[in-house]
């Protein structure tokens, strides 16, 4: 057959090692789905492929070993799992309209984990809904609290939920528990005085530690929602290197104009000639500047009054 390669990519199939054969990337944003579309995804795989599905790093699947000839039918058959996980799509039948955009990833959020001070899954379906489809390649992760079990600052943009512990000095019995688990499993962010907990605020990463482990309710959680972003954590060959934080305290909507005006800045600033027509978003920071950067990124966002910006950011990692 006569492919052409690069509308294939496009659709989200890969361009595989047996001639031939494709392979179809399914997306989960968030890494959560209805255990129904499991037995679609099935189907697909022993209908149209090899009989096997491999589980992506970034949580989506892939079913190798699909016929070229048959992508038509492998899209028609993914039309529910598209509908169902509510995923952006210009025309219905014809597949996922991009590939660039990675998978957005997702630790399993305060649905499930007593750590985690957000619902991931949900923000990360509502960054979907305002990013997808495009062909740019951005990496996004999102972890429940700073255990960060995603592995947030691998990515171009990590999100780690905080909390503002609220204390409630009535409740407390001076146990110190409070002030011996930060010490123990966090940053050592309170001290006793006269018998009460203080909270240093420049210190504190508002893991909510406090919260678990208080005996008497004395510590409970914010009613607002805080993150931490970090940015242009990366793998790969070249300058591998872990994302730096950008914003302390910063909320959901801030975040998403973020990652929105950083496409902008990307399409105009990203070398088309760049090997695969990509160029990675950490090396044009690299090449335009950080403060280049941060110009756009921060245009027309409201932060939250508490928030913190990380300003000059300096990037460690291997040098080859």
């Amino acid at each position: 057959m006569d492919i052409n390669t690069k509308k294939l990519k496009k659709n989200a199939f890969r361009v595989t090692k047996v001639r031939g054969m494709t392979a179809s990337r399914i997306r989960v944003p968030g890494g959560h789905l209805d255990a129904r579309y499991l037995g679609k995804i099935q189907e697909i795989a022993e209908r149209f492929g090899n009989g096997t599905i491999h589980i992506t790093s970034r949580q989506g699947f892939e079913i190798p070993g699909i016929p070229y000839e048959k992508m038509a039918e492998v899209n028609a058959l993914l039309q529910p799992l598209i509908e169902g996980l509510d995923i952006n799509q210009s025309e219905p039948g014809t597949g996922y309209p991009a590939s660039g955009t990675r998978n957005i990833t997702a630790c399993i959020g305060n649905r499930v984990c007593p750590y985690a001070c957000y619902d991931t899954t949900a923000f990360a379906r509502r960054i979907e809904k305002a990013v997808f489809p495009n062909d740019l390649h951005f990496k996004i992760a999102l972890t429940g609290c700073p255990n960060d079990c995603m592995k947030v600052r691998m990515h171009d943009f990590g999100i780690m939920g905080m909390t503002e512990p609220q204390f409630e000095p009535q409740r407390c019995v001076s146990c110190e528990a409070c002030i011996d688990v930060c010490a123990k499993k966090s940053v050592t962010a309170l001290k006793a005085v006269k018998y009460r907990p203080q909270r240093n605020e420049e210190k504190c990463i508002g893991c909510g530690e406090c919260v678990l482990n208080c005996p008497n309710m004395a510590w409970t959680r914010s009613k607002e929602k805080y993150y931490r972003l970090t940015l242009m954590g990366r793998t790969g060959k070249k300058n591998p290197r872990l994302g730096e934080d950008f914003i302390k305290w910063g909320d959901e909507a801030s975040i998403i104009k973020i990652i929105l005006n950083t496409y902008d800045y990307v399409e105009k600033y990203i070398d088309r000639n760049a090997p695969g027509g990509k160029e990675h978003i950490g090396y044009i920071v690299d090449r335009t500047g950080f403060e280049e950067f941060k110009g756009w990124a921060l245009k027309d966002v409201n932060l939250p009054a508490k928030a913190r910006v990380f300003t000059p950011l300096y990037w460690q990692g291997i040098k080859y």
